[in-house]
């Protein structure tokens, strides 16, 4: 099972699409099983399958519990191939008791319950949906990833906090987590404007900030897709943002084969 964090410190970038996409794309047009982890207190990605709840386990129930079974918060979605372990606003909570709790390992808690799950080989992908914030939740889903996607979008903040977060992912994988990687820059919500296309070749000429030749480009369909809680691929397939999801993924997966 590969794990890949969808993560960036700026909100509003794509970060719950690109998630949300990439899986659904994987599972629908690629055959692959997906476990889609939500780690965000605001819970969309929960909330766009239809498993938002305060009565069920949640992935706080994961980083807090003691001898919890990591199947019993698992939510089957509509999708066939597309499993969640859903996030509420329990999240908040849960992060402080985790800093609260020296009595066990603080980053290392999501990495245990999904080696477990993986026992199971039952994935064949994890995608987790983080939070625009380094908290011990985040720091968890850094630990237990093999990859990190950063989604952009160009704008006169787009790169703040960027190294910042470079440097969070190299201190992961040289104190926690040497698999680790970043798998690349992804930009987002691209409109065809020299703002848009400068940031872009701003971002291509840094080596230490890989980037997907595929781009998102913006489409009005995305919102409209949020309201049916449908998938972009879904709710209007031949969209330019869905277009560009999915030929993001077939891009993915082709690195992983080159």
């Amino acid at each position: 099972m590969k794990t890949i964090s969808i993560i960036n410190l700026k909100g509003g970038v794509a970060k719950t699409l690109t998630a949300d996409s990439m899986a659904h794309i994987l599972a629908t047009y690629h055959g692959a099983r997906v476990l889609l982890i939500d780690n965000d207190k605001q819970g969309n990605t929960s909330k766009a399958f239809g498993v938002h709840s305060y009565d069920d386990k949640s992935i706080s129930d994961v980083l807090t519990a003691r001898r919890l079974d990591p199947w019993e918060v698992i939510r089957k979605t509509r999708f066939e191939n597309i499993d969640v372990m859903p996030a509420n606003m329990t999240l908040i909570r849960a992060n402080m008791e985790v800093l609260m709790d020296s009595t066990r390992p603080q980053q290392t808690r999501l990495r245990a319950a999904l080696n477990t799950i993986a026992t199971e080989n039952f994935y064949d992908y994890c995608i987790i949906d983080n939070a625009p914030d380094i908290n011990i939740s985040t720091i968890n889903a850094l630990v237990a990833s093999d990859e990190v996607i950063i989604p952009i979008k160009i704008d006169e903040y787009a790169f703040d906090g960027l190294a910042e977060l470079k440097e969070q992912i190299d201190n992961t994988r040289d104190d926690l987590n040497p698999r680790l990687r970043l798998a690349g820059c992804l930009i987002t919500c691209f409109q065809r404007t020299d703002a848009d296309r400068q940031g872009e070749a701003w971002l291509q000429d840094k080596p230490e900030y890989p980037v997907f030749k595929t781009h998102i480009r913006y489409s009005e369909k995305v919102t409209e897709s949020t309201f049916a809680k449908s998938p972009i691929a879904e709710y209007s397939r031949r969209s330019a943002a869905a277009m560009d999801y999915i030929a993001f993924v077939r891009e993915y997966l082709g690195r992983g084969k080159a």
